[in-house]
């Protein structure tokens, strides 16, 4: 198949259902830019803080996307290209927008409180203590996942081979391995670079807020910091042992889990956006062009059996493992842990639910058609499945090369240049969704404190106590699992939440009677998705392999949703068929 054609298919749904699916959501909403939002009304100037929509946008963008659009794609197109394509797509539009969208309106209506929070109000307390236990493991999830891809990408090496280059006709540093391969320190540049966006994000955030300097001139100059880093990288690449990023970083996002957003988080994601938009940018002019050009995809378009083999059967491993670029309970606690103290207006929620989803849905898609058509399946696979024992898969690395060697082809770019950009991409967005997640566990844990405890002690209230318990317990699941036991696990959990988060929000409207088969609906399909593959992996996994933490962990999420589940169906029935009272003299 022509590398273009799903992406001109994609184009005009992703744009009727923006215009009309999620202009009737807003009309059940009743949104109303008369109303003040938690932003405007709340607002403390750390974290209640009103944001113009372009820095919103793009600080909800950059902590969303994450990694998970890109890592979960390329891990999935073992089952071929279309089913991938074909969920990333309908997925979006009818289950992962409308729950972004949803729980991000419902957030703002709730005076800028989490999903757990809104739970309370809607479920009760012990739906509020279940929920909250829930979210607190699958987060915990989330960052080690996203701990071992951040310190992948930060010591990837790429043969000059693969990327067509003869050895000193690079300005790209390398080594020599063991087996005498010589490899270019990508890694490093990405290392360095984000070293250097990170120290100047407080000066940006000064500009941004403290000045209220043009948002246009001061992306300007975001952008020419993000293009200086790079610079600065090819030629001082740092290269560190993989386990010593591990420590580093645990260390960075607990000092980061206490700083006001607008000081660095907020920044930050606003330096890394622009690179990463630069990024999509490129991707989709490579695809466009490579289409005109008549370039193919590699990758065959079914592939079910190999698939099922490395991965287990593709109902229901294929929806877990795209994760991100089709639905994510994340999103929901970025949208009411950051993002709804920060709208402004009540109709920006549209924009930044709805359409911050598609645009994720759309990079996902960019990148099942960038590493189909940029590398033959047989490199995709001895990449991301290695057959020797022991031998760990890099997404990354396959997505990278990919990027590099179809720009290269489809509008001339150096394949070490597309290489760098691409690993650049995924790092902004990793490091981004670091700093959120433990942002908020360290959130969660002090509200769980406080359910749990009469009057909690002095040092269960301290950010730094909850940021180190969220960390470090990010650093030990990191340390002891393998990456594509996290992963699986991290998108089983991540995709219940959602199904969750779906459940609240239909018991919220329920509530106010207003209609809510299009948030009843997703949650029960992806109720049943995720709950059978946490099955799955319990029952032929880690029970065989004696994996007793992870065990723990699905019997726990398992018992945890369930017990939402059960007071949710109470209170949607509840609402839906009321009971009814005889007047007393009937009686």
């Amino acid at each position: 198949m022509n590398i273009g054609l799903p992406l001109i298919i994609s184009l005009p749904v992703y744009f009727l259902a923006y215009r009309f699916y999620g202009g009737f959501i807003s009309r059940v909403f009743e949104a109303n830019d008369k109303t003040q939002t938690p932003a405007v009304a709340i607002k403390d100037g750390v974290d209640y803080v009103p944001t113009k929509l372009g820095v919103v946008f793009s600080h909800h963008f950059a902590s969303i996307a994450g990694a998970g659009p890109i890592i979960g794609p390329t891990v999935a197109l073992i089952f071929g290209y279309a089913p991938i394509w074909l969920w990333v797509v309908l997925g979006t539009v009818f289950i992962g927008a409308v729950q972004d969208y949803t729980a991000l309106f419902v957030s703002i209506r709730e005076k800028g409180h989490s999903i757990a929070e809104v739970a309370d109000r809607t479920l009760g307390r012990f739906g509020f203590f279940l929920l909250i236990s829930f979210t607190i493991i699958m987060l915990l999830y989330v960052t080690s996942a996203f701990l071992w891809l951040t310190t992948i990408s930060l010591t990837s090496l790429v043969p000059l081979e693969s990327m067509r280059v003869a050895p000193g006709e690079t300005i790209l540093k390398t080594l020599t391995d063991s087996d005498g391969i010589i490899k270019a320190r990508i890694g490093g540049i990405a290392s360095t670079s984000v070293i250097i966006m990170t120290l100047f994000a407080p000066l940006i955030g000064f500009f941004l807020y403290k000045r209220q300097r043009n948002i246009l001139l001061v992306g300007l100059f975001a952008l020419i910091i993000g293009v200086f880093s790079i610079i600065i990288g090819v030629v001082f690449p740092l290269t560190l042992n993989l386990h010593v990023w591990m420590v580093l970083l645990t260390f960075y996002v607990i000092l980061a889990a206490g700083i006001p957003v607008w000081v660095l988080l907020q920044p930050r994601d606003f330096i890394n956006s622009l690179l990463l938009y630069l990024g999509i940018c490129f991707l989709f002019v490579g695809i466009i062009a490579g289409g005109f050009l008549g370039i193919k995809l590699q990758a065959p378009a079914f592939n079910i059996a190999n698939g099922t083999n490395i991965l287990g059967p593709i109902w229901p491993f294929l929806f877990i493992t795209v994760a991100c670029g089709a639905i994510s309970g994340f999103h929901a606690l970025v949208a009411g842990g950051t993002i709804s103290k920060q709208i402004s207006r009540e109709s920006d929620a549209k924009r930044v639910g709805y359409g911050g989803m598609i645009l994720e849905s759309l990079l996902a898609v960019l990148v099942i058609l960038t590493v189909a058509g940029g590398l033959d399946f047989a490199t995709y696979n001895s990449i991301v499945n290695p057959a020797a024992k022991g031998a760990i898969g890099n997404p990354i690395l396959a997505f990278s090369l990919a990027m590099g060697t179809l720009l290269n082809k489809s509008i001339g770019l150096p394949v070490s240049g597309g290489t760098v950009l691409g690993i650049l991409m995924i790092e902004g967005f990793i490091i981004t969704t670091l700093d959120t997640a433990v942002r908020l566990n360290r959130y969660l844990f002090e509200e769980l404190w406080a359910i749990i405890m009469t009057k909690p002690p002095k040092i269960f209230k301290s950010y730094m106590f909850n940021a180190s318990l969220s960390a470090g317990l990010m650093l030990f699941l990191c340390y002891t699992n393998t990456f594509k036991q996290i992963w699986l696990l991290f998108g089983s959990a991540n995709q219940l939440l959602a199904a969750l988060s779906l459940i609240v929000v239909s018991v919220w409207l329920a509530k106010r009677k207003k209609a809510s088969f299009f948030t009843i609906l997703p949650a029960v399909f992806m109720m049943v998705t995720t709950i059978y593959s946490l099955w799955h992996m319990l029952i032929k996994q880690y029970v065989p392999e004696h994996n007793y933490s992870l065990s723990i962990t699905v019997i726990s999420l398992i018992l945890l949703s369930a017990g939402v589940i059960f007071l949710a169906v109470n209170k949607l029935s509840s609402h839906i068929f009321p009971r009814h009272r005889l007047p007393s003299h009937k009686l």
